[in-house]
Order: structure tokens, then sequence, then C-alpha cells
């Protein structure tokens, strides 16, 4: 690959398991308070969700390309997984902005779950022998669930029902969908109590609105009387709520307060799930309490469950020569307060004893994991088997693994199907397949780039759909009159983004005998939400899996594709495909990324700078987003930032919902809001939500730029930036570019290093455990 085209002139990343800070409520006086200075208050610079908060060590995630909560662009950023159901209104009624409506049709498919799981059966007994503050938690879950069942009978789950045949779905009618309601708002006096207490504990006023929408009507009342539920807003750390209750409470506040160590715990376990989590590990919890000031990590946790702020879980683990027929698994949930082992105690008396982990988690990911595990058992067992005439003739005619696609569809009604780039091909085959079939098939996209560029495969835009669209009902066909999407084939591409809560609402969507396809490539990142849902299905072998045998041509294919396996190959571009341009320090690498954007590419390519895209590791530092976006600004549209400090003109990010970026450019304002134009069509962001929800967007970070592709990705490593590299990240932004793709290299040996090393950390999850108790191993 050549190092410079010939006409170019001469993040602080932070490590997840280093990132929990002890803090007591009597460490310092006004450093710990709570700060309301921007979007950017409070977050890692490593493009990481509570990167420098999530507990734990082994089981941190490679959190290091996800937007930090406070930012709100790209938030897995989250704080909470993206919520995309939005409900159509009916005629006539008002409109909702597209995340107030996200937000209230995610609420209503969680009552819908919750009242799923109350139709099952009551709790399931479980336990083992245990010892210390695991024995206290279970002994806990035994007394409320009465040790009704023994642990045998717990590990001896009856095997799934025989999978029952269902014919190919008929067509139902498409009923008008109801007006949903505005969801609410905190009402102005309850803004202005909240403003009065912050104000008494020397917190910032900025911060009454989020207060009151996170703690509800009687905010100032709760707050009053325990005042570090302020851990609830976004981007609040545990110093900075110490801070806060000592100015409150005076001599009252104590490092052994139960209501700091239940708030504390339930911070650890949102900080956990924003770093890809979706339980902690008994011991990781108890490990970052103690870093975080609590003395007695265990009674704060079972303070915690007997609030039913938290779940506790036991999970068997794998052993080779396990009984043959046991379930790997006990779910054991349970909010009980502690209390010692009663009856049922000397259940286990003389069973072989299993070695178990006990997990903690939030109620939320919990209910999402074991519908999600409950769906996908139901779409595998109510599918017919027997592959009709039809989709083998169209198999026949296919070839490669496109065929293989088709077939394992046929008779199947879960497939994963995995590639790159290239091998979108054969899922838009099988689509084509499908409706000449006669069967309502759709696609389903992360962005809308990903749905452009699957409709220019199919020749047509109407099957294909963005996952927000479709579950918020302003795509797609709709709901048929039982609630369910009226469609008989769903194929999700970008798999690898669906996290947990966005998995379990789709799965949950889809009609009796329908077809899941998942198809995605393994190798990109993870979703910006908690779970790693594709990998943990590839990982559970319950269900057909297809892998594309179609590469990624050119150079950049060639050099994406050896990323992949953790190769660093150098690779002939004679079209100046692929272009390095060494750096030595961060200003430099400023300068070379203006140069390359405005100048160099477009004169050598004839790439415009609006179709290059900019990817680095984090917001911060020295050549973070940040950075960036005011110099490229001030190159190619400067201006006095007159509308929140935006001109018409800027390259936008914008954020309608956590873990979503949509890509946009600024229209203008006026008293309504921000006015920008993007592929979702025209919208309007409130004044309020301009500063959290709107970025300059000429540079993303690698999370806000997966799922979309540019004609050219200039992608910046600087020095500061080597500990946050890892083979997905690279691979992610090394991607992005269509036709040419430029490196300002900065990281010297720290990249192929990276490449050949540093893979993504672990999550800790549930769904293979869940799966397997209730879905048999595919052949």
């Amino acid at each position: 690959m050549s190092t410079e085209p010939e006409t170019t002139e001469s993040a602080e990343p932070g490590k997840p398991e280093d990132a929990v800070r002890s803090g007591t409520p009597t460490d310092g006086p006004d450093a710990d308070r709570p700060s309301a200075d921007g979007p950017d208050a409070g977050e890692p610079d490593a493009d990481g969700p509570g990167a420098e908060d999530a507990p734990g060590t082994d089981d941190s995630p490679n959190s290091a390309d996800t937007t930090e909560p406070a930012d709100t662009t790209d938030s897995t950023d989250t704080t909470q997984p993206a919520d995309t159901t939005e409900p159509a209104a009916a005629e006539g009624s008002p409109q909702l902005s597209e995340a107030e409506a996200e937000l209230l049709a995610q609420k209503l498919e969680r009552e819908r779950i919750e009242q799923r799981k109350a139709e099952k059966k009551g709790p399931i007994a479980s336990g083992t022998k245990l010892s210390g503050p695991a024995a206290d938690l279970l002994a806990a879950v035994r007394a409320v669930e009465s040790g009704e069942k023994p642990v045998a009978a717990v590990f001896d789950e009856p095997r799934p029902a025989p999978r029952r045949a269902a014919p190919e779905p008929v067509r139902r009618p498409q009923p008008v969908p109801a007006a949903p309601a505005a969801p609410d708002t905190p009402a102005p006096q309850t803004v202005d109590g909240v403003r009065r207490v912050l104000t008494a504990g020397s917190a910032p006023e900025a911060l009454a609105p989020q207060v009151a929408a996170a703690l509800g009507e009687g905010a100032e009342e709760l707050l009053r009387e325990d005042p570090w539920q302020l851990l609830r807003v976004t981007g609040v750390r545990p110093e900075q709520a110490d801070g806060f209750a000592r100015a409150l409470l005076g001599a009252e506040c104590r490092p052994d307060d139960e209501r700091r160590t239940r708030a504390v715990t339930v911070w650890l376990l949102e900080q956990a799930a924003l770093a890809g989590h979706t339980a902690l590990e008994l011991s990781a919890l108890a490990t970052a309490l103690a870093r975080q000031g609590v003395p007695d990590a265990d009674a704060a946790v079972q303070s915690t469950l007997a609030e039913g702020e938290a779940l506790v879980f036991q999970d068997a683990l794998d052993e080779p020569g396990a009984r043959p027929g046991t379930a790997p698994s006990t779910p054991a949930a349970s909010s009980a307060p502690p209390a010692a082992a009663g009856d049922g105690a000397d259940d286990t008396e003389g069973e072989e004893e299993r070695p178990v982990r006990v997990l903690v988690g939030l109620e939320r990911y919990a209910l999402a994991e074991e519908s999600l595990a409950d769906g996908l058992a139901r779409i595998v067992n109510s599918l017919s088997k027997e592959p009709s005439p039809e989709w083998e003739a169209a198999a026949a005619a296919a070839s490669g693994s496109t065929a293989e696609l088709i077939r394992a569809a046929a008779g199947h009604g879960l497939v994963l199907h995995t590639g790159g780039e290239a091998s979108r091909a054969e899922p838009a085959a099988l689509l084509t397949v499908a409706r000449g079939l006669g069967l309502r098939a759709v696609a389903a996209c992360h962005t809308p780039d990903g749905r452009r560029r699957f409709a220019a495969l199919l020749g047509a835009e109407d099957p294909v759909v963005t996952v927000p669209g479709l579950l918020a009902g302003t795509e797609g066909p709709g709901r048929d009159a039982e609630g369910a999407l009226d469609l008989d084939v769903l194929v999700v591409l970008d798999a690898p983004q669906l996290d947990v809560e966005g998995a379990a609402m789709i799965v949950e969507s889809l009609p009796d005998g329908a077809r899941l396809v998942l198809s995605g490539d393994p190798a990109v990142l993870w979703s910006a939400g908690p779970g790693r849902v594709f990998a943990d299905l590839l990982a559970a072998r319950t269900c057909p899996q297809v892998a594309s045998r179609t590469p990624d041509p050119g150079p950049l294919g060639e050099l994406v594709s050896g990323v992949g396996i953790g190769e660093l190959n150098q690779v002939d571009a004679p079209g100046k495909e692929v272009v390095i341009v060494p750096v030595r320090d961060a200003g430099e690498a400023v300068h070379r990324t203006v140069q390359l954007v405005a100048d160099s590419v477009p004169r050598a390519l004839g790439v415009p700078p609006e179709d290059t895209v900019v990817i680095t590791p984090g917001h911060g530092g020295a050549a973070g987003t940040r950075v960036l976006n005011a110099a490229l600004k001030e190159r190619l549209n400067p201006g006095p930032g007159r509308f929140g400090g935006f001109d018409p003109g800027d390259r936008v990010a914008y954020s309608p919902a956590p873990g979503r970026t949509v890509p946009g450019q600024v229209v203008g304002a006026d008293a309504e809001g921000l006015h920008l134009s993007s592929a979702d069509g025209a919208v309007v962001v409130p004044k309020e939500r301009v500063e959290q929800a709107v970025r300059h967007g000429w540079a993303l970070t690698a999370h806000q730029a997966v799922g979309s592709r540019w004609p050219a990705a200039v992608v910046v490593l600087p020095g500061d930036a080597a500990q946050a590299l890892s083979r997905p990240w690279v691979y992610t932004a090394f991607g992005r570019g269509e036709r040419h793709l430029s490196v300002v290299h900065g990281v010297e040996q720290a990249l192929p290093r990276a490449v050949a090393e540093v893979t993504a950390k672990p999550r800790t999850t549930r769904l293979p455990v869940l799966l397997r108790s209730q879905v048999p191993a595919a052949q």
C-alpha cells in the first residue's frame, strides 16, 4: 500500500477494569458535587459507555467505542439501549417526536413482556451446596420460594415439547393502530421543587429537569429523604452524589448508610449494562462496591435484593461428564429480603454437587433476556421442518452459500447467516425467493444507509426498512389484530448490533410460524446496548448457521478480511484504495486529517468532503471527535455557531434515542428548535435537547459509524489511543470506506499488536444458558 497520496501536502482511552474509583461521603468537600457543564460532564474520553465505571475485571467488555451516557450522541452509550418502538398515531392526533414515541412504544412492549412472564408458572426453587455470601443470597431466594422444589428437580427440567408443525402463515387483515398517548413530562412545580433541593445541596440547578424526569412525581420529597437518588440521573457519579448528600445531611451522611450502599449497587449494575453486561458475577460486584467505599458489600447486595431493585440468579456451569439430560442452568430470581436458610435447607443432602455461578442483575435486562430466550424457542419450535417443493426448486436454482441459506430458511424458523459486505447479496436473494413464493418478506437494517445499500441489491425499496422504523410502526407492514408484525419472513441485517432489549422486542413481535434470519458480520463491534445476542446465538448452536463464502473484493476487502483473522497485511493498492499517513503527535494528526478530507482525497480521488467520514477511537483526547470536528468545521463550514454551536450546513450526528446515531445536516433553527435534514427525513430537535442529542458529525466514533458506509474513510489513530484499539475496532473502522481508506497512523506497533492480540472482551450474559435449557442444539 502507498504511504500517502501523490497530491497530499507535506482519545484518552480507559480500561473498564481499572475504572471504578473509590469514594466515600468524607472525600473532598466540593469536587464531588455534580456538574451540569454540558454533555461532557462526567464522561469517559474513550468512546465507551461507562468505560471508566464498569465493575469487574475479566468480565468487562470491550467498550472502548461506545459513547458515554452524558454525551448522548451514541449513548450505549447508552444509559439504556435504543428504545425503538413508536406506535403510529391515528389520523388527527398530535404527532410525537421520534424519541418520545420510541420510549412510549418500548414501555408498552415491556408491559406486554411482563404480562407474558406473569402467565408462566411460579418461581423455580433452586439451590446447591454453597458457602459464604452466595449461600446467604440463595437462602434469601429459598425464603421466598419456600423450598418447594429440590435441586435435582430444578436441574432435571423436562425436555422441550416436540416441535409442532405449522403451515405457512395466512395473511391477516391489518387494523388501524390507535393513537398513542403523550408520554408523561415533569410538571413545572415538580421541577421547581427539585431545583430548591439541588440548590440546598450545592448541586447545579440545571440538573432539575433530568432529576424530576428520573424520579417522577414526589421527586422533591424523595430527594430530600434519599440524596443518593441523584445517582439515577445520567452522568452523575457516586462521589458527586456523596458531596450532595453531605450538604443535605451533614453529620448523618455515612459511608455505610443503607440508602447509599443500595444506590451505589444499582449504579454499578447500570454502569455494567452500559459496558455491555446483562448481569454481574457476585464476586465482581462485591469488588466494585469495595472500590466505591462500601464497607459491607454483602449487606449492600442483600439490601438491594430486599428492596426489589435487583435480582439474583444461579446458573449451573458446564462440566465434563455432567449428568445427561440435565439442564445446565436454573434461573433463580428474587427480590426477597435476606434470610437465614429455612425449610428445604436439607433438601440438597445426598445430591451431587455442581459448580454454579451467582449473578446479580437489573430486572429490565433479566426480563428482556428471558423473554428473548422464550421467543426464540417459540420460533424454532413453531415451523414445520418439511420444506415445500417450491423452496427446493428455488434452492436448486441458486448456488454456493446462497443455496445453503435458502434451504436452511425453508425448513427452519431461525437461521443465522454470517459474512462481510459482499455477502449481503445472499439474504437479498433469499428475500426475493420468499416474496416470489407469495410470502410477506421484509428486511430490516440497523441504519438508513444500510437500508439504502440493501434496497440497491434488491432493486426496490418496498421490502426494506430500518429496525427502529419497523418496531415503531413507521416503516414496514405494521401489526396484525394480535399485535404481531404482519409478515412471514423477517431478515435482520447488521445482527451484531442487536442488544437484548431490541432483540426481545423483535422476537416478541413475530407471529407463530414466521421465519427469522439474522445476518451480519461477527467480526464487527458488538451492540451499543447490553448483551451480545448474535455472538451468543452463534455460540449456542441452537439453529442452522450459514457462513458466506463470498469475499469482499479489491484491496480494501483484502485488508479488512485479513484484520478479521488477526493479520494486518500490506496490500497492493494501485488505485490509491489504501493510504497510510504517518504522524508524530496528535496535533499533526488533526492537521493531516483536515488536509486529507478537504484537499487530498477530493483532488486525488474525486470524493467530495461530504462523502468522507473521519473515524477516531473516542470523543475526548487531543485527536478525539470534539477536536477533529472543531477543526473540520473551521475549514469546511466556518461560522459563529449561532444555534447552540451549530450553523446551517454543519454535518451533525443526531441521536434520537440512546445507542442510535443518524447522520444529518443543519438546515436552520427557530423557536421550535434545531432543524435537521437526514436520511430519516426532516427532523426538529427541541432546544432543550440539542446539547444532549446533537454533535457535529464530520468525525465519528466506530460505534457511531457501524452499520453505515461512505465512499471514503479517514481513520485517525493518535498515539494516546493505543490502549483503546482492538481487533473488532480496527475491523469496523477500516471497513467503513467503500472506495478509499486513509489511515492517519501515530500508534506505531500498537496497531498490528491490537489486530493480532486484542480481541473483544467478554460480556457477562445469560442468553446461552437460557437457550440451552429450552432449545436442543442443532444437529
